[in-house]
């Protein structure tokens, strides 16, 4: 298949492709749903959807997401090729050239942006975009590594809205610590569903370094401490909430014990995100 032109829609339809835009748009609300249900600050929703250096924040941390995702791709076209064929852009339908330019675009826009609102949230940026860049290059490729620094970038997405708004909301650390748990659940299960291709290419994840039944129970502890810490964080502000994320995670984790094939993973790895859209939502009844 040839690369399109730079001129053809098709050009822009595959960094489409590349970056996500449904977990794009999932980052993109869940800042502005922090912002407006759990920063303790007296501003209305209409303060929030007008604020145009808010505006900007979330905007930089999209285009930050969106490079990594991109840089993910062009270090991963072997394998991805034995996991995924169908889904390759890189080198397949936009040259790696190209794929490059968008990577650093994306990248030097989103810190720029950053430096713009504060020098904090400037470093911020910097150190994520090389935080993606280097799991994609390096720790991606090493046991749990990899994984834990996915799930605290993702952590880190929702504490970027109480530096922006100067506010350290203990509703914030709660949920940005959700984020990260249900993140490296669905990391690690994502290494269960790409077993076969990253073992082709030398990788060093959990799933081929342990196994998939000892990954597994890896994974049980990993919910086990999850339900416990969200409980003793929120049982004060909400019961229900860990009451129910506990009934979620002990289904999730029936069906992890069930699962012995890759569609059933990606089923799985899909689970976790609606589990953690989900979790987005009840920020709303907070």
């Amino acid at each position: 298949m040839q690369t399109a032109s730079v001129t053809s829609p098709r050009f822009f339809f595959n960094y489409l492709k590349m970056i996500r835009v449904v977990n794009l748009a999932i980052v993109a609300i869940t800042q502005y749903l922090t912002a407006i249900f759990l920063v303790g600050l007296d501003r209305n929703w209409l303060d929030v959807l007008t604020d145009k250096g808010f505006f900007l924040l979330v905007s930089s941390t999209v285009m930050i997401a969106s490079a990594g995702y991109i840089i993910n791709d062009y270090y991963d076209v072997k394998i991805d090729f034995v996991n995924k064929p169908d889904r390759v852009v890189v080198g397949k339908a936009l040259s790696r050239r190209w794929v490059l330019v968008g990577h650093t675009f994306l990248n030097l826009l989103g810190i720029a942006i950053g430096f713009y609102l504060s020098p904090i949230i400037g470093i911020i940026n910097f150190f994520s975009a090389f935080g993606l860049w280097l799991y994609s290059n390096q720790l991606k490729r090493l046991p749990f590594i990899g994984n834990f620094t996915i799930a605290a970038l993702t952590a880190l997405t929702l504490l970027l809205v109480g530096q922006y708004f100067s506010e350290r909301a203990y509703l914030i650390l709660c949920y940005a610590i959700f984020a990260g748990f249900i993140t490296l659940i669905r990391e690690i299960i994502k290494d269960m569903e790409d077993l076969k291709g990253d073992e082709r290419y030398g990788l060093k994840t959990l799933p081929i370094t342990w196994g998939i039944p000892k990954t597994k129970r890896f994974i049980y502890l990993i919910a086990f401490t999850f339900a416990i810490t969200v409980f003793i964080m929120m049982w004060k502000i909400s019961i229900v909430l860990p009451l129910v994320l506990s009934v979620i995670l002990f289904f999730l984790i029936l069906a992890i014990q069930r699962s012995d094939t890759v569609k059933a993973y990606s089923r799985l790895s899909t689970v976790c995100k609606v589990i953690m859209l989900l979790g987005v939502i009840s920020m709303i009844f907070i």
